[in-house]
């Protein structure tokens, strides 16, 4: 039986936009299911006040893997009869081939691949090695002016470059970045939680947006990926894996899936302002929807010391240097 409850909203960053607390990622979904199951997906998601979609054209370093999601989604948002008022896109502009591939070349692939005029919001990542952060926030102030989003946020930056992003922005007056999407979940919560971007989060100078929360989907039971996952940081995968079972207890005692209880943690964190899932299945979603009704029955505080015992990136630098 479909649920009926609405997902809520909480604001993503200073400046940034009301969000729904639960949303849709693109990376290995929309291209792996039947286009009328994603335009029926994308369809229940608008019901549940969940049609917050990250949406990007991966084509660059270690994505450069000419896939056709952004594609697909385009046409399944079209054919499911949702204006463009009725959904919020988060786009991805990629650092891997920047500057020689510039973000007004992205933006103008992404937006036509999806088939909108603009994004309300950008990630910009990933990268590796040393980054020109005064040239990097210039040019995304640029595509604002442009119209062409709003808002921005960052994707596993080294804290001392979001720092200094953010120092600069406001010097000259631009757009700072508003959120950080990050590696965060049950058993890796160092980044997030650390000494580093902890404080912005919790001071509300920045907002969390929780990504891999399901570790390619090895918490909740996939322990053997068929796809291709996110990134091993730290080499702790296989104890990952191996927490399966503890993570499948603690659900069960709380009358829960392992899906729900991996939500509901990211938002016990009042820093988190949304969390990204990859589903590609309809009834994923309902479940997913669920982990709003477990946190509100159990609560964050009990919740959090429930699962304690699971943080496993302990060891992992905090500051974003892998």
């Amino acid at each position: 039986m479909s649920t009926t409850q609405s997902v809520p909203r909480r604001q993503l960053g200073p400046g940034g936009p009301d969000v729904p607390v639960l949303a849709l990622g693109s990376w290995n979904t929309w291209d792996r299911m039947e286009f009328d199951d994603a335009v029926a997906l994308i369809a229940r998601a608008a019901e549940l006040d969940c049609a917050f979609f990250d949406v990007a054209y991966y084509n660059m370093g270690p994505h450069a893997e000419n896939a056709r999601t952004d594609l697909i989604f385009g046409r399944a948002v079209r054919e499911a009869g949702l204006a463009r008022a009725d959904w919020q896109f988060c786009g991805k502009l990629w650092l891997w081939d920047y500057p020689t591939t510039g973000f007004t070349e992205q933006m103008e692939t992404s937006l036509e691949r999806v088939g909108v005029e603009r994004a309300d919001t950008v990630v910009v990542g990933d990268y590796f090695g040393e980054l020109d952060v005064a040239r990097v926030v210039t040019d995304v102030a640029e595509q604002i002016e442009a119209g062409r989003f709003d808002t921005w946020g960052v994707n596993n930056w080294q804290y001392r470059d979001l720092r200094a992003a953010i120092d600069i922005a406001r010097e000259r007056g631009l757009v700072p970045p508003t959120f950080a999407q990050l590696k965060y979940g049950l058993v890796r919560r160092s980044m997030a939680e650390g000494d580093y971007y902890a404080p912005l989060f919790d001071s509300g100078e920045l907002a969390l947006q929780a990504s891999d929360v399901f570790e390619g989907g090895m918490l909740v039971g996939n322990l053997k990926p068929a796809r291709k996952i996110g990134a091993d940081v730290g080499g702790i995968r296989e104890r990952i894996a191996a927490s399966f079972g503890e993570v499948q207890r603690l659900a069960e005692s709380l009358g829960a899936s392992p899906a729900q209880l991996g939500i509901a943690f990211c938002l016990a964190n009042p820093g988190t302002a949304n969390v990204l899932v990859g589903v590609s299945r309809q009834a994923q979603l309902e479940d997913n929807v669920g982990a709003i009704a477990l946190l509100d029955r159990v609560g964050a505080e009990a919740l959090r010391e429930a699962v304690a015992g699971l943080w496993l990136d302990r060891d992992v630098a905090a500051d974003g240097t892998w």
